[in-house]
């Protein structure tokens, strides 16, 4: 069991950060957004009544989106007060505006893919799509991770005595070990739940079987009609004969009655200014653990329903799991310990790769073996190169003009390039790169923090002033890693002698 354990988190560890980081970064997707993005800054709409789309959106959807299959509205909430319209851009993209709900003011573009067009699709995909390989070795990392936390239980016995140890004044190993004990018993069973619901939510893709067998008369339409039936997807094919759009404002009345109070935050219109257009309308989730699959389309021309879809008993349970796991409900405090939970997976995997190269190191120089400089460079790159290249993601998001043509991809590219540096940098300088790596991070986080005052003037103290306290919370926390991030690099960690790390890997290995 030790071996499995210790072998599933070395081959794995690596990715399984990745995807803790992402996924915790997620938690706060709409508000890195804001940040990142400072024309969406707009206070929070009013808790009653809806903007009218008709009046304030309409127009400017079918001015930037003429021509285009369909466009999406995304309703403006207490987490993104700025309506949002994405239309298809003709050459396999998306193009992501925003407007003033109140007004109808197109605000200026972006130029950024933000924290839930980066981050977010990172988390569960890892921006592969390719055969879809990204979503397959994520899958893979939660079966090795749901492995890493039986195996860690069975480990370590005294599970009730770990939480209460941690000498960070012992050698490296010790404390690292300690460290790993303690963030693993700490967070246990969210870890468990995020893991295995992360495996629930994509069923369709991990366990195909499931819906094929049951689908299997349909013949070629059986994934039509499994969508359809499951998740509520209904489509009809455009007539080619041009007609105007009937009002949205009146569809979203007549959904809101449909669902008895409940708010739309979504709107979608198929085929725009054709006689067969329809507008497919999703009730929020904003209030509800479940991400609920309430929709009901319309037809675009009369505004008569044309169908309507709740998910049925199976389907209930699999997104109330995966609202379990995206926390996509307006909670701040929950919110908040689902990021912290997340950052203690984090540590978690660091600290158990941290002792694994600790109790190896003299013993593989010793041999001659390259596991330790190997698992160092990944662990490193992984870990705290990752966060150096999140910060550099965000510091491109600061330095580069606004009307750069192509900013949002070289922004993404900026992080490549910085995440791709690390890992360099972590295979020439071995172990220094740690402390090295860990001062770009306080330089990075602090710079961050210090354009984002330079160039919108939302400086910490005039946001809290102001309790604008999206912007002021990812400030907060660059603040925070700063200081965090040189007192690790000051640091010296003290180094067992050979004997007493191998020593700690036996006691370790009987439990």
């Amino acid at each position: 069991m030790t071996a499995l354990h210790t072998w599933a988190g070395v081959v794995l560890g690596a990715l399984l950060f990745v995807i803790f980081w992402m996924g915790s970064l997620s938690v706060f997707d709409r508000e890195i957004d804001r940040w990142m993005m400072p024309m969406t800054r707009l206070a929070a709409p009013a808790p009653a009544g809806l903007p009218s789309l008709d009046a304030n959106l309409r127009p400017v959807a079918e001015r930037l989106a003429a021509g285009a299959p369909q466009w999406t509205i995304r309703l403006p909430s207490a987490r993104a007060p700025a309506m949002e319209l994405r239309y298809p851009d003709g050459a396999g993209g998306t193009v992501r505006r925003h407007v003033e709900a109140a007004s109808g003011r197109l605000l200026a573009d972006a130029g950024s893919a933000g924290a839930s067009g980066f981050f977010f699709p990172f988390h569960f995909r890892l921006h592969l799509k390719w055969l879809d390989i990204g979503y397959w070795l994520v899958g893979l990392a939660g079966m090795a991770m749901l492995v890493l936390l039986v195996s860690g239980v069975i480990i370590h016995r005294r599970v009730f005595s770990d939480f209460f140890t941690f000498r960070p004044e012992r050698a490296l190993p010790r404390a690292t070990l300690d460290l790993h004990n303690l963030s693993g018993v700490l967070a246990l069973p969210f870890h468990a739940v995020v893991t295995l619901s992360g495996l629930v939510i994509f069923f369709a893709v991990y366990f195909p079987a499931a819906w094929q067998s049951a689908y299997a008369e349909v013949g070629a339409g059986a994934r039509e009609t499994f969508n359809r039936e499951a998740f509520g997807s209904w489509r009809r094919p455009p007539a080619g004969v041009a007609a105007p759009l009937a009002s949205l404002d009146a569809m979203l009345a007549a959904a809101e009655a449909e669902w008895q109070g409940g708010r739309p935050y979504f709107v979608r219109v198929w085929h725009p200014g054709d006689a067969a257009a329809y507008v497919e309308v999703r009730r929020s989730i904003a209030d509800d653990i479940t991400m609920n699959l309430d929709t009901v389309y319309f037809d675009g021309t009369t505004g008569a329903v044309l169908h309507r879809h709740e998910a049925q008993p199976v389907m209930r349970v699999q997104r109330f799991i995966a609202g379990l796991h995206f926390i996509q409900f307006e909670h701040g405090i929950l919110r908040g310990l689902y990021f912290l939970a997340g950052l203690s997976g984090c540590l978690m995997i660091a600290t158990g790769l941290l002792f694994w190269l600790e109790a190896r190191r003299a013993r593989h120089a010793r041999h001659g073996l390259g596991g330790v400089r190997l698992v160092e460079g990944l662990t490193v790159g992984s870990s705290v190169g990752l966060i150096a290249a999140t910060l550099a993601f965000l510091v491109a998001n600061r330095l580069l003009p606004l009307a750069l043509p192509g900013r949002a991809l070289l922004e993404m590219q900026i992080f490549f390039v910085a995440w791709a540096l690390a890992f360099g940098h972590a295979g020439w300088r071995a172990d220094r790169a740690w402390r090295e790596q860990a001062w770009a991070i306080a330089v990075l986080a602090a710079l961050a923090a210090l354009l984002n005052g330079v160039t919108t003037g939302d400086h910490l103290p005039a946001t809290l002033a102001a309790g604008r306290w999206e912007v002021a919370g990812v400030d907060g926390v660059l603040v925070l890693t700063t200081f965090l991030a040189g007192c690790a690099a000051r640091r010296p960690g003290r180094r067992t002698a050979p004997a007493e790390a191998g020593a700690l890997a036996a006691e370790v290995g009987r439990g």
